[in-house]
Parts: C-alpha cells; structure tokens; sequence
C-alpha cells in the first residue's frame, strides 16, 4: 500500500513537503553534519574546525557556518573589545538534539564501511 504524505511543514518561512525534506536541507551536503559532528562534545573556534576538517575551504566553512546559525542549529559568540577577538562556535539546544543521530550515522558508516571490505575480502 502506498502512503502520501500531504503534511506541508512551514521553518522560518520556507515550505517543505515532508519532514524530511525539512531535515535534509538543514543538515544535508557535503559539509553541514560534518561541522556538526565536530562542535557535538566541545565548542570550537574557526581554527580548530579548520584542522579538524583539513578538506573543507576556509571561505566554504564560514558559508556553512553562517547558515547552520541562521538556521538555529549552531550559536557564534565573540569575546573580546578589540581584536584579536576570540569567536567560538557551538551547538544550540535544538543542534544539540541531533547528537545521537550524528552518533548513529557515524556508527552505521563504520558498520558499512566494515561489512563493505569483508564482503570485498570474501569475494577474492
């Protein structure tokens, strides 16, 4: 039996046909989880992401940032008066709620990654 779902979901003014589809937007691309998964147990500075995540461009960091914040996931607070100022980013309490999902997926992708080779070994 196919199920349709008709829910329409309204987040800071944008129409989704689907939760998911809600979710996917805020979470999904190359980059956003990752970011995410980084800032889950410690608040980080700029730098600190950067070194954690070597492959992402320091002008593609600080888009992803700017709109996981927009977005509620992430908070940015700067201390200091006059530079250098010290900017730390962390998660917000609903960023924080997808802790154990990011946990999960990267469980599952060390699972797969697993089964994957033992299938590939079992195969030669």
């Amino acid at each position: 039996m196919t199920h349709i779902n008709t829910c329409q979901i309204l987040h800071h003014g944008k129409s989704y046909h689907c939760s998911i589809s809600m979710a996917m937007d805020l979470i999904g691309g190359k980059w956003k989880g990752v970011i995410l998964y980084y800032l889950k147990d410690k608040n980080k500075r700029f730098s600190e992401l950067r070194k954690n995540i070597p492959n992402i461009t320091e002008m593609t960091l600080s888009l992803q940032l700017k709109q996981l914040e927009k977005d509620g996931l992430i908070s940015r607070t700067v201390e200091g008066n006059k530079p250098p100022l010290c900017v730390t980013y962390a998660l917000t309490p609903s960023g924080s709620l997808l802790t154990p999902i990011l946990d999960s997926l990267s469980s599952w992708a060390k699972d797969i990654s697993t089964n994957t080779q033992n299938e590939t070994s079992t195969l030669k």
